[in-house]
C-alpha cells in the first residue's frame, strides 16, 4: 500500500464517525479494495434501532439495483459461450412479449434504453404495498406497448432486468438465482452474496429503517421480501466487503475475473447519458459510471425499502469503494464521494512528513468542529461535517514546533494570519487559530452549557 493511502484510511474513519452523529443516520458499513484486496472496513451505528443491535462488517444488506451488474455480467458469461448475442431480439428467447417489447435487443435492455415501463402501473411493491410481481404477473406487463421507441434515449426500467431475468433462464433451462450463484457470485469468491431473500438465519442481517420526518423517528423495515421475478433487477443481498471485491474483478485490468477482459470492457463502456441531470452520469450494460473531480468511476447504486447503498471502481486508481447504508434517507453517493474526494486529496500532498504529523487533531468551538489533517509538509483543516471536508481547504505552514502560518484561505477566511498551539503540562490544550481559540470538545460543551444556561 502507498503511503499516501494509508494515510488517507487513517482519517476515514474520523471523517465518517463523525458524519454518523451529524447525521443522525442508523448505520453505515464501508469496505475499500486496492487492486481487489480489502485494505479497509468498517461498520458504524445500529443494525436494527428497534433491538439496539449493534452493525457489523459482517451484516448483510439489500443492495437493490447492484442486482443489475450481476446479471449483466451473467448476460456476458453466456455471451462468450456463444449461447446469446447482445444483438439478439429480446423475443428470440422470451415468448408472450408485445410486438415491440419482443423487438428489444439485449444491449438495448442491459442498457435501458428498450423504452419500457421502469416498475409497472402498479409500483407498490416499493413501499411495501403489494409484494414484487411474480413470473406470470411480469409476464403480463411485458405483454404491454413500451412506453417509448427503443433506442431514443436512457429510461431505467427494473422490468427491463426482470425480463433479461428470464432472458437467463430461458437460454439455461435454470432458475436466475439458481444459475446466477453458481455462474456469476460463487466463481467470483464472493461467501456473503446471495440473490435474493431469503437469507440463512445463521448470518447477521442489517434492518432497513425509515426517514426521521414523517413519524418524527425512524421505523424499522424488515427488508425481508423477496423479489420474485424482478430479482435480476433488484434482489442481491451482499455485504460492502463482496462488493467492493466483485466490482474490482469488473476492472478490465484485473488479474481475475469470471468474464473476459473483453466482455468488462464492453459492460463499463458508456452507452447512454443520463438525461436531465446536473450531474453528469453515463450507463453500460448494468454499470454506471461518474467522477468526483478528475477522478473517473464505474459501477452502481442500490435503493432497496429502508436501504440506499454505492459502490464505485476507480480503474485509474485501482481502487473500489463500496458503501452501504440502512436508511430510506441514506448517504451512501454522499460519503461514497466524499471518501473519494479524502482519497484525491492525499493522492495530491502525499503522507505527511516527520515536520507535521504532530498536528493532527480535531478541535472545537461554537461553530462546530474543524480537523487539522497532516500532509505532505502541510496541514490542511478539514470541515468533518462536508460532504467533501477538503472542499476549499485552508492549508497551514508550519514554522515551528507550535507556530504556523495560514499560507492559503479563502478570501473570507484568514489569509497570512498565525496560527499556535497552547500546551499545558506538556500536552497541546488549545489551538490559537488567528483570532479564534479552538478547544476539545468536552471543553466547550461545558462552556456553552455555562454560557447559555443549559
Amino acid at each position: 500500500m502507498e503511503r499516501w493511502l494509508g494515510a488517507a484510511l487513517d482519517y476515514v474513519p474520523q471523517w465518517l464517525e463523525f458524519q454518523m452523529r451529524a447525521m443522525e443516520q442508523p448505520g453505515c458499513v464501508v469496505a475499500i479494495a486496492e487492486r481487489g484486496r480489502i485494505v479497509f472496513e468498517a461498520a458504524y451505528g445500529a443494525a436494527d434501532l428497534g433491538k439496539g443491535i449493534k452493525l457489523t462488517p459482517r451484516h448483510r444488506f439489500r443492495v437493490a439495483s447492484h442486482s443489475k451488474s450481476f446479471t449483466a455480467a451473467g448476460i456476458m458469461k453466456l455471451r462468450e459461450a456463444g449461447r446469446l448475442g447482445l444483438d439478439d431480439a429480446v423475443g428470440r428467447h422470451v415468448k408472450g412479449l408485445h410486438p415491440a417489447v419482443a423487438k428489444a435487443t439485449l444491449s438495448q435492455l442491459l442498457s435501458h434504453s428498450a423504452g419500457l415501463i421502469r416498475d409497472g402501473h402498479d409500483s407498490g411493491q416499493w413501499v411495501d404495498r403489494r409484494g414484487f410481481l411474480n413470473a406470470r404477473e411480469l409476464r403480463a406487463e411485458l405483454a404491454q406497448r413500451p412506453v417509448l421507441d427503443a433506442n431514443t434515449r436512457f429510461k431505467y426500467s427494473n422490468h427491463g432486468y426482470g425480463l433479461i431475468g428470464f432472458v437467463i433462464e430461458a437460454v439455461t433451462g435454470e432458475a436466475y438465482a439458481k444459475w446466477i450463484q453458481r455462474e456469476i457470485v460463487v466463481p467470483s469468491g464472493l461467501t456473503e452474496t446471495v440473490p435474493d431473500w431469503p437469507v440463512s438465519r445463521r448470518v447477521p442481517f442489517a434492518r432497513g429503517h425509515s426517514g426521521k420526518i414523517l413519524l418524527g423517528r425512524r421505523a424499522v423495515i424488515p427488508g425481508e421480501n423477496p423479489t420474485n421475478a424482478l430479482a435480476a433487477a433488484t434482489g442481491f443481498i451482499s455485504t460492502a466487503h463482496d462488493l467492493a471485491s466483485f466490482y474490482a474483478q469488473l476492472d478490465p485490468a484485473a488479474k481475475g475475473s469470471v468474464i473476459s477482459a473483453a466482455s468488462r470492457r464492453e459492460m463499463i463502456r458508456k452507452q447512454w447519458r443520463t438525461p436531465h441531470s446536473e450531474l453528469e452520469r453515463y450507463y453500460g450494460l448494468g454499470i454506471t459510471h461518474g467522477r468526483v473531480g478528475d477522478w473517473e468511476w464505474f459501477g452502481h447504486g442500490g435503493g432497496f425499502q429502508g436501504y440506499i447503498t454505492r459502490t464505485s471502481m476507480l480503474p485509474a486508481q485501482g481502487l473500489s469503494i463500496s458503501v452501504l447504508t440502512n436508511a430510506a434517507d441514506g448517504l451512501a453517493h454522499q460519503w461514497g464521494d466524499g471518501i473519494v474526494n479524502i482519497l484525491r486529496t492525499f493522492k495530491r500532498h502525499g503522507a505527511p512528513s516527520a515536520k507535521v504529523r504532530s498536528w493532527a487533531g480535531r478541535w472545537w468551538s461554537l461553530w462546530g468542529a474543524a480537523d487539522l489533517v497532516p500532509m505532505g509538509d502541510k496541514v490542511l483543516v478539514a470541515g468533518p461535517g462536508f460532504f467533501n471536508p477538503f472542499m476549499d481547504a485552508t492549508e497551514l505552514t508550519v514554522t515551528g514546533r507550535d507556530r504556523a502560518l495560514i499560507t492559503l484561505a479563502n478570501g473570507y477566511a484568514n489569509h497570512g494570519e498565525a496560527v499556535r498551539r497552547i500546551r499545558k503540562g506538556g500536552k497541546v490544550a488549545e489551538i490559537q487559530f488567528a483570532g479564534g481559540r479552538s478547544l476539545p470538545e468536552k471543553q466547550v460543551a461545558a462552556e456553552m452549557k455555562r454560557r447559555y444556561r443549559l
